[in-house]
């Protein structure tokens, strides 16, 4: 995997622009903050991220993947200024989760979400490098 970053543009601060990566492609479905038993582990919304990303793992897990073959993840948000005003609590959880992999990122406030209660869902693309 390679992020592209133009010449003279910044680095964009915690995820890539863009990743180039050739290998086993692993696609999730929106995945939120629920335990096997599909019930929401927090009703805030870095609560649920957290188990978002611990869901994430496991899934990757399951096909030989971690969240460092993670090149791109479109969240989508309820609220916003919830989002904004947890970025510390969620920025924590990432780094933890995740390590210092960035992918292709968007961030997006919807309406709703299909389960009640979800403030968070999150697909994601993984790419496994083939031997």
């Amino acid at each position: 995997m390679r992020a592209l970053l133009p010449e003279g543009w910044p680095r964009p601060k915690g995820y890539s622009n863009a990743i180039s990566a050739r290998g086993r492609t692993i696609f999730t479905a929106g995945l939120i903050g629920w335990d096997a038993s599909e019930r929401l582990t927090a009703e805030d919304l870095a609560g649920q991220f957290r188990q978002v990303l611990a869901n994430l793992k496991a899934i990757l897990a399951v096909d030989g993947a971690g969240p460092e073959h993670v090149v791109r993840m479109t969240w989508y948000v309820t609220d916003i200024g919830e989002y904004r005003s947890s970025l510390g609590e969620i920025g924590a959880a990432y780094r933890e989760a995740m390590g210092k992999n960035f992918p292709a990122m968007a961030v997006v406030e919807v309406g709703a979400l299909v389960e009640p209660g979800a403030k968070i869902e999150i697909e994601t693309i993984a790419v496994v490098p083939e031997p």
